[in-house]
């Protein structure tokens, strides 16, 4: 399995993620998409210097990905390749904000070594959240949370499409890629000389996939609106409200601290 096709079957992975049955996935979308949100919110206004702050933030993905039946080491893989850029986003920070924030025995932390951990961990925690949101959430359903909060049906009917045309593009592109592969036996990548047809073929067989999508859309009835399902998972108001209550105890009071004080 070439690289091509390992990528497709992890984003097929997350997808198929969405459709299990744990006390996560019956969660009401528009709950849970709103608890990502206020997660996100609270997480980046804390102080860039706050690092025992953010971490007690780590609470949320350590309690909800057990209770989702999701791997968080497994998510932190497929997450891979993004973590370099959030490392290279904050790697000058030591370089430009050298005053000393605090000594661990002799070792002398400076505020930007503080500053760049905090932006890691945020980002970190921030790209677990939004995972944890997809995975169990259907697509469908997120978009249906998404007009409930009054976002316009273009932009939902967009990032839909978007989403659903990633998948056929890259199911187009696996399944060239092998029959490449097993013209050109023991190659590693395309041939420069054929990236132009290779990539023209890929274009025009993944246009016409989405071209009988669309029609097949056309034909059940779509017109260019997105239409809210019914909610079939219930109220889960209280959710929300523990959470929210959650994040705010952590945003504006030190927990790390108490914590700290009582063990030592």
């Amino acid at each position: 399995m070439n690289k091509v096709q390992k990528a497709y079957y992890e984003m097929k992975k997350i997808d198929e993620l969405a459709d299990g049955d744990s006390p996560v996935h019956l969660f009401s979308p528009l709950s849970k998409l709103l608890v990502t949100i206020i997660y996100i919110l609270i997480l980046t206004s804390i102080d860039k210097y706050a690092l025992d702050k953010t971490i007690c933030f780590l609470i949320y993905p350590l309690m909800m990905y057990p209770m989702a039946q999701i791997s968080l080491t497994g998510s932190l893989h497929q997450m891979r390749h993004l973590l370099p850029f959030l490392v290279l986003i904050g790697l000058f920070n030591p370089l430009l904000d050298r005053d000393i924030a605090l000594r661990i025995g002799r070792m002398a932390i400076s505020y930007g070594t503080l500053s760049f951990l905090t932006f890691l961990v945020k980002g970190v925690l921030i790209l677990l959240a939004s995972y944890l949101l997809v995975a169990t959430t259907r697509i469908n359903d997120l978009c249906g949370a998404l007009r409930k909060l009054h976002v316009p049906s273009l932009l939902v009917s967009l990032f839909l499409m978007t989403y659903r045309y990633i998948f056929v593009m890259m199911q187009e592109l696996a399944t060239m890629s092998e029959a490449y592969h097993l013209r050109a036996p023991g190659q590693k990548g395309v041939h420069h000389k054929a990236w132009g047809s290779f990539l023209g073929q890929l274009l025009l067989r993944s246009s016409d996939q989405a071209s009988e999508i669309y029609s097949a859309m056309k034909l059940r009835g779509y017109e260019g609106e997105y239409y809210i399902q019914n909610d079939a998972y219930g109220s889960s108001f209280p959710y929300l409200l523990i959470w929210t209550a959650i994040f705010l105890l952590f945003r504006f009071l030190n927990v790390s601290q108490w914590i700290g004080r009582i063990f030592v």
